[in-house]
């Protein structure tokens, strides 16, 4: 069976507001969708209702031919879907090597055991270190986590997720608050994770360059429901996003 991740007029209301409205979608392989929209258009919230971080008011999720609509968000974590958390969820006081050992060991199904002390599981270790060297954080492993720059954290982030080995990588806003120079490299991490045409990838990011140099499909939501939905080129060009999303008018941008 192929995987697939899909939602089923998934609905979430708080109070009368409704903020993701009957979106149905469905995600395949090797392919990097781009989740946009104007501020307030309900990415975000979409993305925590996909992870777990929300529950929905009505619709379902299935994924990997299982409905997941009422699993908690770890055990969403450990049927295969990955998301990005800031530091401050995790281990911000251990060393860079030590979160990532950490997320290593939890994929591996290592518990602790006195006899053999995680220090002597050099195979994990090892993961652990090569990880850290794909995201070019090799030379800081053994600092704070705490002690990296905003740059530096979101790279951690990845690593973490990396270390988990998830069917589902979601990323959201990935390049918020880096720098110019910091940038190109979660873009190149990403870019590689694409590489692998078994894993689903979800981005959600405001930047449109960066949505046009990683996404191979755009889904586009505006006021909780999804407006438009194709491959990058003809949405970014079609009148409703650019009205919803450019704010321009058809008129105006002839």
């Amino acid at each position: 069976m192929t995987l697939t991740l899909e939602t089923r007029d998934l609905t979430i209301r708080f109070g009368g507001h409704v903020a993701v409205n009957s979106v149905s979608c469905s995600f395949r392989p090797g392919e990097l969708t781009a989740i946009v929209g104007p501020n307030g258009a309900g990415k975000t919230t979409y993305f925590n209702l996909i992870s777990g971080q929300l529950s929905a008011s009505s619709g379902t999720i299935s994924f990997d031919g299982r409905d997941i609509t009422n699993l908690s968000a770890p055990l969403r974590t450990r049927a295969g879907l990955g998301r990005a958390f800031q530091l401050t969820n995790l281990f911000p006081n251990l060393s860079v090597e030590e979160n990532v050992r950490l997320a290593v060991q939890a994929r591996s199904g290592v518990h602790y055991d006195l006899l053999r002390p995680w220090m002597a599981r050099r195979d994990l270790i090892a993961r652990a270190d090569a990880i850290l060297d794909q995201v070019a954080l090799g030379s800081r492993r053994e600092i704070s986590a705490t002690t990296l720059s905003h740059g530096d954290q979101r790279k951690l982030e990845v690593a973490l997720m990396m270390a988990l080995e998830p069917k589902v990588f979601m990323f959201d806003e990935p390049t918020a608050g880096m720098s110019i120079d910091e940038v190109p490299v979660v873009l190149d991490l990403i870019g590689r994770l694409k590489q692998d045409k078994t894993k689903i990838i979800l981005l959600v990011e405001h930047k449109m360059d960066v949505v046009r140099s990683l996404a191979d499909r755009i889904i586009v939501l505006h006021n909780g429901q999804l407006v438009a939905d194709g491959k990058p080129a003809e949405v970014i060009a079609s009148p409703i996003v650019q009205e919803a999303y450019l704010g321009v008018t058809p008129r105006s941008a002839a």
